[in-house]
């Protein structure tokens, strides 16, 4: 038995007619950049986060990126964020020409501690950019309460936890802005690249919108240096369509991650996904911990390959610790919770039309690469 770790093929069975009954109506429409499919959904989008205004951009990274511009993030400023993440959260304040400055996270949900925060506000700190991870969301309130404090503009990285809530609001409606990714693995994934900035913001939904389209409000009259970052019509009719199940399926993810958890949780070594009060987990990936005498992370990996279980591994390597950020001086033992995840966190196939079976199959691998 063969188990991918995402089944994209399975999903498009699933909605197959809607999909291309949307997808046909877009080409024969003959309108492919920001028409009426964008808006839409945009309006679909900030209904169903909370907010009252949501631009489709190119990407998620593009999201992080024109989110931090509009909230006036510039160079010589600093960015309170995690290294333990998708290089587009760091490389996105890169990219504004301001400075990312790591915090360590919580062993437990692999999200920014927030405790260790205000250790690093300085005078050219401007935001926090918590992130999501994993679809579960970090300790918003202890980190509005930071940002109140100190005047700072927060971005929430969603790109991994649309549909999450904390305490009973969704992620992205709880900072200044929040920034999407629909890459096609998310739970909610285009066939190809798009993202999204969700704001209660009036100004930063201007800005954004100026900004991704050249800078311009007006064609042919630029306001500022711009992006050509616009959300296709066709991924926007896409989406849409599978907007329609997102609830269906983020409860599919729960149950049969409970499941996991349940069965995983008899084997010693193994740490199933720990939820924190007062939050709602998407998973949108499944990641376990592997604490095993026996074992290691990476030859349970590679066992598991090895029967046909594809595995995947959020992330080997912190950012402090890589290449590109060398010039920030960190080094090993900068970081440590951070450093200890990257070498024992595991994600193990999870998606809504996975079964039962499947899922027994996985846990009683799991139990005979220890054996």
């Amino acid at each position: 038995m063969t188990i991918p770790l995402v089944d994209l093929k399975a999903q498009y069975d699933s909605i197959k007619d809607e999909l291309d009954a949307a997808i046909h109506r877009v080409v024969r429409s003959g309108q492919f950049i920001l028409g009426s499919e964008v808006k839409a959904f945009g309006d679909e989008m900030a209904a169903y986060c909370g907010t009252k205004y949501a631009v489709g951009v190119a990407s998620g990274t593009d999201a992080l990126q024109l989110a931090l511009l509009a909230c006036g993030i510039k160079a010589g400023d600093e960015v309170i964020t995690t290294p333990f993440t998708f290089i587009a959260t760091a490389e996105s304040i890169a990219k504004c020409g301001a400075r990312p400055v790591f915090v360590d996270i919580d062993p437990k949900t692999y999200n920014i501690d927030p405790a260790q925060i205000e250790y690093k506000i300085n005078k050219r700190t401007k935001a926090i950019l918590p992130v999501h991870l994993y679809g579960q969301p970090a300790a918003m309130e202890h980190i509005l309460d930071v940002a109140r404090k100190h005047n700072l503009k927060i971005i929430e990285d969603c790109a991994q936890a649309l549909g999450a809530e904390y305490k009973g609001k969704k992620v992205g409606s709880l900072g200044d802005a929040g920034c999407l990714s629909f890459f096609p693995s998310k739970v909610l994934g285009a066939y190809g690249d798009g993202g999204m900035v969700v704001t209660n913001h009036a100004e930063i939904a201007k800005q954004v919108e100026v900004l991704r389209n050249h800078g311009c409000k007006e064609k042919y009259y630029y306001l500022v240096p711009g992006f050509n970052s616009r959300l296709d019509e066709i991924q926007a009719t896409i989406l849409r369509v599978k907007l329609r199940h997102l609830n269906d399926w983020i409860d599919q993810r729960r149950w049969k991650a409970s499941l996991y958890s349940e069965l995983l949780s008899k084997i010693e070594g193994i740490e199933p996904p720990y939820i924190a009060p007062g939050n709602s987990h998407i998973f949108n990936y499944y990641t376990i911990r592997v604490r095993n005498s026996r074992k290691n992370r990476n030859e349970l990996r590679e066992y598991l390959n090895s029967q046909g279980i594809a595995t995947a591994i959020y992330y080997p390597l912190s950012l402090h610790l890589q290449e590109v950020y060398k010039s920030l001086g960190h080094k090993l033992g900068d970081f440590l919770e951070s450093e200890r995840a990257q070498e024992e966190v595991l994600s193990v196939p999870l998606y809504p039309e996975l079964d039962g079976e499947q899922i027994e199959k996985v846990v009683a691998t799991i139990r005979q690469g220890f054996e």
